[in-house]
């Protein structure tokens, strides 16, 4: 390795192989550290990708690795664990090293046999560090979990500032936009319940809580899962809709209730003039607001954080102590209305995604003992055999072994026209049987069905941090600080030094405190990256993260494999051949009656066009296979032969120079022939070389409509079939005869003259995918969904120019979302400071922009694949 970037390169590439977990590489030390499956994929694979791209290694004997935890005191700042992570790293052994300067926690993992644990504590306390405590090395595990009742970011923050004091945890994850907790911990120090009752104890509610072993996806068959998620567990309160969501979710009545009590306060005082009795409901309606308010903000505060619910119960309270009850009832009821208004919208998108999971019923009927029995679907194994019928969903992956029908698999595909399937094909769970009545053997159990693991990505996908978020965060770190001080000092400095009036400008200190609160800001991202990715999702692509759906609307040159990517990878009939003595209908109908026993892939390509054709095929007499050469057998009255040149020739069997000529003439165009004939010599040909997808030209024209106009097409194929391909499919650059290794430096030299996407299958071209700005994949699903940044589920090519619009328009809205909470922030600060405007218009703009940005955002959800 020459530099970092070569680390970088090895380890994309080792990671997007199928089987493999996890992989390390530390430039500095030279040393590489893979977790896989070995079910999976084999050692001499991964040696394999690795000396594809240049390099050579060692194997060390594999150990299972260990974790030390501890303690770590005596660092000043994030510069300390930066030293101890570098110095560990340099240890022989060591294969992983986190430093939290936070928390004083060092986390390593290691190979007992290489290193020992008192080397690697020698290795601090050599640095000048003290360990306190060394914890017990147990396995780590993750907790998934839905948590309720978060109002917007800053609640997600809270949690993961809570639960990292926590000990014996390790890494904190919580998602907004998806509701989404995840935690890796030791179960030796703190328990599955105390997580739970530490958030729970913050306001929130737990739901839906699952674990696993860490290294495991959750997805996979080694999946250990403690509470597993029934279809009729998966809705719960915050899921519903509508007036239920108003009268039934403690936000919604929290919202009804302070409401009526200022309407009934307004009431009191405008047409009663009953105004102690209308001071008395404005107080109702504030504290209704203002107590889950209030219990965030003191969480938030003993967690030294402040957050927005923080700004309005100072408005609050300084709104009580005004004696202005009614602008301080209505400054809680608007922020409380806002923040669930924001909620109710954003459970569309949530409840979109998973809808999908609510497709895949509870139960299935299965055939044990030659009967029909209901059982579960998390108790039916791999091969059993599922019976449906017209009108039922199907409940897990499986191939089908008896009958024939269509099924609707547009929750998967996103494909509207049902598909036809039959023995050997290949049905998803959560698809709907229309028509006739199937008998499907299970390949993957419900843990491990497409429609679990698409759900999987999806969520993780959602929860991801987009680059432009990033600058977000960091202006926003910036931003805060300025405020509070510019607050503090609006309320003191003119009372103290300037003899004005206290109450008036701690009144225009708490209105800069309300509008200053940089909610809509924060949220623009998440937001808009949730609404596109389940827009994504809906329409048949799947975005992995919102690096993915960020970096695809960049792109300049796009490249695409040839072999199962522009084409379908299988042999196709081209055209049929005649030589005048029987019609090419005749030719084909002969030839795919022999070929019917055959499994030669050219064998079944002929079939399938004669079927394609409605032709009625008979069945041969005296049947004979020559391996490597073709058929014969007694056909009507002759005997007729099917096979290459070499079949011809050992039977003696005369071409003529008509034959011969046209043979030459299907080779030229590089195209395969398979001879028919019978005993006096050749009667027809057909021509087949491996066929363009359908919608590939398509494909072509709709990104160089939308402006992407370098597509290069790279393969291992000759230059003249690559020429002929290019040419079909309106791609103007193309580079043929490319092995894997060249493949991917292909892609780094584009990468030199811009952005680029990679798209292939992910079976020979894993490398040059993974080296890709942006990957997408096509074919297989279970290799697309292990190798890719983006997924076209349906195997739709069309589908790339949805997926590079969609990212366009999403950053699109994304800078609007931002501009728009700038613009307003900035100008509502200033209103704010000069007087023109009070606490109730300063919650009306906080709010306003909050619910503008989110319904900005919200549009991408609605986005078609013909609108993107």
């Amino acid at each position: 390795m020459d530099c970092p970037s070569c680390a970088k390169t090895i380890q994309a590439n080792l990671e997007h192989l199928p089987g493999v977990e996890n992989a390390a590489v530390n430039f500095a030390s030279g040393k590489l550290s893979v977790s896989y499956d070995p079910s999976q994929v084999e050692e001499r694979v991964i040696g394999d990708r690795i000396t594809a791209l240049g390099y050579t290694f060692d194997i060390a004997p594999t150990h299972p690795v260990q974790t030390l935890q501890t303690q770590v005191t005596g660092m000043d700042c994030g510069g300390c664990a930066k030293t101890i992570e570098a110095n560990l790293q340099q240890l022989a052994g060591v294969s992983e090293v986190s430093v939290s300067f936070a928390s004083e926690r060092l986390t390593v993992s290691y190979h007992p046999e290489q290193v020992r644990e008192a080397d690697i504590i020698k290795g601090v306390t050599d640095l000048g560090y003290s360990v306190e405590q060394v914890q017990e090395k147990t396995a780590a595990k993750k907790l998934i979990a839905k948590v309720g009742g978060m109002d917007c970011g800053s609640c997600a923050k809270t949690i993961v500032a809570s639960l990292q004091k926590t000990a014996g945890i390790h890494e904190v994850s919580v998602s907004f936009a998806t509701e989404r907790l995840e935690v890796s911990y030791n179960p030796s120090q703190v328990s599955e319940k105390a997580i739970a009752e530490r958030v729970t104890a913050l306001g929130y509610t737990v739901e839906d809580v699952t674990t696993t072993n860490v290294g495991d996806t959750g997805s996979g068959s080694d999946a250990v899962a403690q509470t597993q998620a029934t279809p009729s567990q998966r809705s719960s309160k915050s899921d519903l809709t509508g007036w239920q969501f108003w009268l039934l979710t403690r936000r919604g009545q929290t919202v009804l209730f302070s409401g009526i009590g200022l309407v009934l306060g307004l009431i009191a005082e405008q047409l009663l003039s009953l105004g102690w009795i209308a001071q008395g409901f404005y107080v109702m309606s504030l504290l209704v607001a203002f107590l889950p308010i209030a219990r965030a903000a003191w969480i938030a505060l003993k967690l030294r954080r402040a957050d927005m619910n923080l700004l309005m119960s100072l408005a609050a309270i300084g709104a009580a102590i005004l004696n202005l009850w009614f602008q301080g009832a209505l400054v809680m009821f608007l922020f409380a209305l806002g923040t669930t208004l924001q909620t109710f919208t954003l459970g569309r998108t949530r409840n979109a995604i998973r809808g999908l999971m609510d497709l895949t019923p509870p139960t299935a009927t299965v055939k044990r003992n030659e009967q029909e029995v209901f059982v579960p679907v998390e108790e039916i194994q791999v091969s059993e055999i599922l019976t449906i019928r017209p009108g039922q969903r199907i409940a897990l992956d499986g191939i089908v072994v008896s009958g024939m029908s269509a099924v609707d698999q547009s929750p998967i595909t996103g494909e509207a026209i049902p598909e036809d399937k039959e023995k050997g094909d290949r049905v998803f769970a959560g698809t709907l049987n229309q028509t006739g009545f199937l008998e499907v053997q299970v390949t993957h159990t419900a843990q491990d069905t497409t429609v679990s693991r698409i759900i999987h990505l999806v969520e993780e996908a959602q929860e991801s941090r987009a680059p432009i978020q990033q600058w977000v965060d960091r202006f926003s770190a910036i931003y805060t600080p300025i405020v509070l001080t510019l607050a503090v000092g609006i309320a003191f400095i003119p009372p103290l030094l300037l003899a004005q009036p206290f109450n008036v400008w701690v009144y225009k200190a708490l209105v800069l405190l309300v509008i200053s609160c940089p909610c809509a800001l924060v949220i623009a991202t998440p937001v808009s990256l949730v609404s596109a990715i389940g827009a994504a999702t809906r329409n048949g692509v799947l975005f992995k993260g919102g690096n993915a759906l960020e970096t695809a609307g960049k792109l300049t040159t796009l490249a695409f494999d040839k072999t199962g990517t522009i084409t379908q990878g299988m042999p196709v009939v081209q055209q049929v051949y005649d030589l005048g003595e029987m019609e090419a209908s005749t030719v084909l109908r002969i030839a795919a009656c022999l070929e019917q026993q055959s499994e030669h892939p050219l064998a079944k390509a002929i079939v399938t066009a004669a079927k394609t054709k409605g032709m009625e095929l008979e069945t041969p007499e005296d049947f004979t296979a020559i391996p490597g050469k073709g058929v014969w057998a007694n056909f009507g009255p002759s005997i007729y032969f099917v096979g290459n040149r070499r079949l011809f020739a050992e039977l003696e069997i005369p071409l003529s120079a008509a034959a011969e000529s046209l043979l030459a003439e299907i080779e030229s165009r590089r195209h395969t022939p398979v001879l028919v004939g019978n005993r006096e010599g050749l009667i027809g040909a057909i021509a087949l070389a491996d066929g363009l997808r359908l919608e590939s030209i398509e494909a072509v024209r709709l990104l160089k409509r939308i402006g992407l106009k370098r597509l290069v097409m790279l393969t291992g194929d000759r230059a003249s079939v690559a020429s002929q391909i290019a040419q079909q499919v309106g791609i103007d650059e193309y580079q043929a005869e490319l092995l894997p290794e060249d493949k991917l430096q292909a892609i780094y030299n584009l990468r030199h003259q811009g952005t680029v996407g990679m798209v292939g299958d992910g079976i020979n071209d894993t490398p040059a995918l993974a080296a890709a700005d942006v990957s997408f994949a096509v074919g297989n699903i279970d290799i697309a969904l292990e190798t890719a940044d983006v997924v076209l589920v349906g195997n739709d090519l069309r589908r790339l120019a949805y997926a590079i619009q969609l990212s366009r328009r999403t950053m699109s809205v994304i800078q609007q979302s931002i501009v728009i909470a700038l613009v307003l922030n900035g100008t509502f600060i200033l209103l704010g400071t000069l007087g023109v405007i009070g606490l109730p218009m300063a919650v009306l703009e906080d709010m306003g922009s909050s619910l503008l940005v989110t319904f900005n955002a919200m549009r991408l959800f609605n986005t078609k694949t013909d609108e993107a």
